[in-house]
């Protein structure tokens, strides 16, 4: 068999709004310990150490992500990895049905529109996104990705044309 395996693995930097949720919700832990511990005394903490754990295991554990790439031949899947344990299928599509793929950025995207922009990509400015333009359930995307020189190395040949990297 001649198939073409190569994973990628990008961690997703904290974005601003993500550090808002995690400072807004250990201040309002603290405000209802100390609110709480007024009206019900030693049964407030053991009410905010629970919430505290539920908060940890369900809200901090999605706000820290990894997306993976896997390309099979000319299948690119996207999955996204939750705290480095729960993993859940994003996106699949197939690369030659892509109209084009340029870095973010690049005029060569001026001419499409899409309807929808899927973004796995690390949110890092220093690091290099490609757009892949492509129709993907009847409507125009934009999946956003943020491969790696051995993934381009993969996908260069098959897409010819449609692929541009300035």
């Amino acid at each position: 068999m001649n198939d073409a395996l190569y994973e990628h693995i990008v961690l997703r930097k904290s974005t601003a709004k993500d550090n808002l949720i995690r400072i807004a919700i250990i201040a309002a832990l603290a405000l209802l310990l100390v609110v709480g511990f007024g009206l019900f005394g030693a049964t407030a903490l053991i009410i905010v150490v629970v919430l505290a754990i539920l908060v940890y295991n369900f809200v901090f554990s999605r706000l820290n992500i990894e997306y993976e790439y896997t390309l099979l031949n000319h299948e690119i899947d996207v999955d996204i990895i939750y705290s480095r344990q729960k993993r859940k299928r994003q996106l699949s599509f197939d690369l030659r049905q892509a109209e084009i793929i340029a870095p973010k950025g690049s005029p060569r995207l001026n001419s499409y529109k899409p309807e929808k922009i899927y973004d796995f990509t690390s949110k890092d400015p220093d690091k290099k996104a490609f757009a892949v333009m492509m129709s993907l359930d009847q409507k125009n995307v934009c999946i956003l990705i943020e491969p790696n020189r051995g993934m381009i190395d993969h996908i260069r040949p098959w897409m010819g044309s449609k692929f541009h990297m300035d």
